[in-house]
């Protein structure tokens, strides 16, 4: 699912989320699974997640920042040619 965590996009639909990742190649990885609830908002302040709840309250679960790595897209079912190497 896509998040857009801006601070004022609000959750369409309740998830359970283990990480975010970035358009550019970067994820914040969550300490512990964190449910988000419809109306919930996501954002980041000082490189931390802070998620703003419908009710008002406010979180900063705990996390790091990780890159990620990857060759790029690959469509299911397609092998890699037997060339190729890794």
């Amino acid at each position: 699912m896509r998040l857009i965590a801006d601070g004022t996009t609000a959750a369409s639909r309740a998830v359970l989320m283990n990480e975010l990742e970035t358009d550019d190649g970067y994820a914040f990885e969550l300490e512990r699974p964190l449910f988000l609830a419809v109306g919930d908002r996501i954002g980041f302040e000082d490189g931390n997640l802070v998620v703003a709840r419908a009710s008002g309250e406010r979180l900063r679960p705990g996390g790091s920042w990780a890159t990620r790595c990857r060759l790029g897209y690959r469509r299911p079912g397609v092998s890699a040619p037997a060339s190729a190497s890794f």
